[in-house]
């Protein structure tokens, strides 16, 4: 590259007490973070401290703005707590160090003086807070150093070297898993390299289903009973397994790395909520993609206010008569079986009432996609996100057997939901994970093999400047998104850890994604370049599984209500 940095001096760029100056650093955004609570709470709290819903909707800003907050702060301290075990190992080199290095400058920058919510929304400290001493919290000694020292120009240029040296490896820095997680890493990489990444594109390109024969290899492998017991069939690895499998196939294609994630759900109900009978009967099925699930809850006009569902279903005899709509239904007419979210109380007009319906259909053909008597849909068409196809589905007079009801007792059904978001927002996260991640080679690729002025446009450190910082960001996310998966495995409640992960993780890709790109110049913009889908994938990953301002919301009312 233009700016040279000889190996023999490259560790002279690590700042001296790295580690120190990162756990100081990630203390002092922790510590701005329970120190603003009290004066974000002062402008949203009813009588007796509660925080008061539409007062919160008031002060949107304000209160997304402490979830993005909160989350950076997560983020900086599962970055240094990865640092510190990688030390303690012997395990943090140089990579390691520069990365996070890199990663603590700019979001410490961010924090001082602003934090992308989206492309316009910027939230400031001082929209959260104006004691000066909460302020003077992100102007600690550790912090400013590394937001001064730690991004210069040669510390982006020593990683974009190493990045074009590690080209083709499944990550560039030690993730901090065991043997056996990188084992299952190689080997979802060796497959997806052979099994997907050649036909990606293609598939994207003419919009068609991915190929039936995939799927089956992927049930052989384990793939959709990763989180299943064994008992049940399935290989019992947890989550963290879930997240490794979920980034490598989302790296190769984004369609085939979410292939897994309606059996996800549908495992994660039945786990949590169904009879014995219904986990004898259903897990090992879907274990072994013998079965293919659908998740369908969306309805057109309730969005993420799923306490405002409408579709019904009738109980009559030994059936439930299911009448209504529902839209953007992934996978829907390949699938055996439905999870339907219904609304069995006819009475109610919020989240009680509804019930959790089991319900088999025969899976569909191109020619007659959705053969069910009393149920019909049409295709949505969509710009990325391919693979699986989006449907809107009308039922009028479809049944479904009682036995079908999750767990046997009606007016269970929301609350059997909430019981899957924890984990399908995990595994959302690292599908976005690995789309970044492919982003990142996209952009190297291009950037290496592309020739400017006389040298490839790598050496611009504009373009390496980015692949470096993306490196950077999706270290960070990825440790977030483990710590999430990690909490799961350990029974632990996490749902504020996954929605932070899911929210940074889905901004992370989509600046990759662009990124990217805009590497590619004009060329990006053609449809014949993977850079164009990637950007299109990458951008359904902020909407689905909690749009991004859900989510912040979410993470903030779980904060301000007393969450920790």
């Amino acid at each position: 590259m233009t700016t040279t940095i000889a190996r023999d001096s490259a560790e002279n760029l690590v700042l001296p007490g790295l580690i120190g100056l990162l756990r100081e650093a990630a203390d002092a955004a922790g510590l701005f973070v329970a120190e603003a609570k009290p004066a974000v709470l002062a402008h949203i709290a009813a009588d007796g401290g509660k925080v008061d819903r539409k007062l919160a909707d008031v002060h949107q800003h304000r209160v997304h703005g402490y979830g993005w907050y909160a989350s950076y702060a997560e983020l900086l301290n599962q970055v240094a707590g990865w640092a510190e075990r990688l030390e303690a190992e012997g395990r943090f080199g140089e990579i390691e160090a520069l990365l996070a290095q890199l990663l603590f400058s700019e979001y410490c920058a961010q924090l001082v003086g602003g934090v992308p919510m989206n492309q316009s929304e910027i939230v400031r400290p001082a929209h959260l807070v104006e004691d000066r001493a909460v302020l003077n919290r992100l102007y600690s000694n550790g912090l400013m150093k590394l937001m001064v020292e730690g991004g210069t120009q040669a510390v982006k240029t020593r990683i974009a070297q190493r990045l074009a040296e590690a080209r083709g490896r499944p990550t560039l820095e030690y993730a901090g898993l065991d043997e056996t997680f990188e084992m299952i890493r190689d080997q979802f990489h060796a497959f997806a390299e052979e099994k997907v990444t050649p036909f990606a594109h293609q598939w994207h390109l003419k919009d068609e289903l991915i190929p039936l024969e995939l799927v089956e290899e992927l049930g052989e492998l384990g793939v959709f009973g990763l989180t299943i017991p064994e008992e049940y069939g399935g290989s019992g690895m947890g989550k963290l397994a879930m997240c490794v499998v979920s980034e490598e196939l989302s790296r190769a294609w984004i369609g085939v790395g979410s292939l897994a994630t309606r059996s996800e759900i549908a495992g994660e109900l039945i786990l949590t909520g169904g009879t014995e009978d219904q986990k004898q009967y259903w897990l090992p099925r879907i274990a072994s993609a013998e079965i293919l699930p659908t998740a369908v809850f969306t309805e057109p006009n309730t969005g993420s206010d799923l306490g405002a569902l409408r579709t019904r279903a009738e109980l009559k005899g030994d059936s439930y008569v299911v009448t209504g709509n529902k839209t953007w239904i992934t996978h829907a007419a390949r699938a055996d079986v439905m999870t339907l979210l219904v609304r069995t109380e006819p009475g109610t007009t919020d989240y009680r009432g509804l019930s959790m319906l089991l319900a088999p259909k025969p899976r569909g053909t191109n020619e007659a996609p959705f053969p069910a008597e009393g149920m019909s849909g049409g295709e949505i068409e969509v710009i990325g996100y391919r693979g699986m196809k989006e449907y809107e589905l009308a039922f009028d007079g479809f049944t479904v057997p009682t036995e079908n009801l999750l767990g046997g007792v009606p007016g269970q059904g929301f609350k059997q939901l909430m019981a899957t978001f924890e984990s399908a927002r995990i595994q959302t996260a690292a599908r976005a994970v690995g789309v970044a991640q492919a982003a990142l080679e996209t952009g190297l690729g291009y950037a290496l093999d592309r020739k400017q002025f006389g040298q490839a446009i790598f050496e611009f450190p504009r373009v390496a400047n980015k692949l470096a910082m993306m490196a950077a960001e999706i270290m960070g996310v990825r440790q977030l998104t483990y710590f999430a998966a990690r909490q799961k495995d350990e029974g632990k409640r996490c749902d504020l850890e996954a929605g932070m992960a899911k929210l940074i993780a889905a901004r992370v890709a989509w600046a990759a994604a662009d990124n990217a790109l805009q590497i590619h110049g004009g060329n990006g913009f053609a449809m014949e370049y993977a850079a164009s889908r990637l950007l299109a994938d990458a951008r359904i990953l902020n909407i689905f599984e909690g749009a991004g301002e859900i989510q912040a919301q979410v993470i903030a009312r779980r904060l301000l209500d007393g969450g920790n």
